[in-house]
């Protein structure tokens, strides 16, 4: 694919998921998650040609100017959005899939200080919310969705959904608009809620007792 079509699809990228993204000059001119990720794919290229102190060098003024750390190793694929970009992180080893979103403040990080895979494998159409961590060397599925401040450590299937400290898979999100994150399932309330309910429920069960003991 030629610099010219990587630009060009990237610029695209970022029009249909910002609804305030009016044109691709302002794109170009005004997008750091856009900037970093130019910026990324000219250090990669640096990196896997030998060159790599200046893939570092480039990483380095990236993160100056964007905000957003990449490391040159890591593996960006197509259509790949960083909304607002401050705070991103993502680490060597991590592998990112194609049509991939992501907000401000989140880490795909190691858990590890061996030189080995390190950092987790991002599928197809996945959408991390803002401030969520996925860390360690594991696969997170095709078309799942990750809730906003969420702590991921373990792999997720296809189409699921997390959300939680430590992240909780909650269900699938076929039917479920990938970015409407008010709508995320809480598994921790809906788990009070069924004691509550049991609680009521025994607290009946006890008064029946108790009049049929009168």
């Amino acid at each position: 694919m030629t610099v010219f079509k990587t630009l060009y699809e990237d610029i695209k990228t970022v029009l249909e998921r910002d609804p305030a993204a009016r044109s691709a000059l302002e794109v170009f001119c005004c997008y750091s998650g856009f900037h970093a990720l130019t910026m990324h794919r000219v250090s990669h290229w640096l990196w896997h040609h030998k060159l790599k102190s200046f893939a570092r060098f480039n990483a380095m003024l990236a993160r100056f100017f964007t905000g957003v750390e990449i490391h040159p190793a890591a593996k960006i694929g197509r259509h790949f959005f960083i909304d607002h970009g401050m705070g991103v992180v993502i680490g060597e080893t991590a592998e990112v899939g194609d049509d991939v979103t992501i907000y401000h403040g989140v880490t795909l990080g190691g858990v590890s200080l061996k030189k080995e895979k390190r950092h987790p494998t991002i599928g197809n159409n996945v959408v991390i919310g803002a401030g969520a961590k996925v860390l360690g060397p594991f696969r997170v599925g095709d078309r799942v969705r990750i809730g906003a401040n969420s702590v991921v450590l373990h792999e997720v299937p296809d189409d699921a959904t997390v959300v939680g400290v430590p992240g909780r898979i909650t269900g699938d999100i076929k039917r479920q608009d990938m970015f409407n994150h008010t709508e995320l399932p809480d598994p921790v309330a809906n788990a009070f809620n069924c004691i509550v309910d049991r609680i009521v429920e025994m607290e009946k069960e006890i008064q029946t007792i108790k009049k049929n003991d009168r």
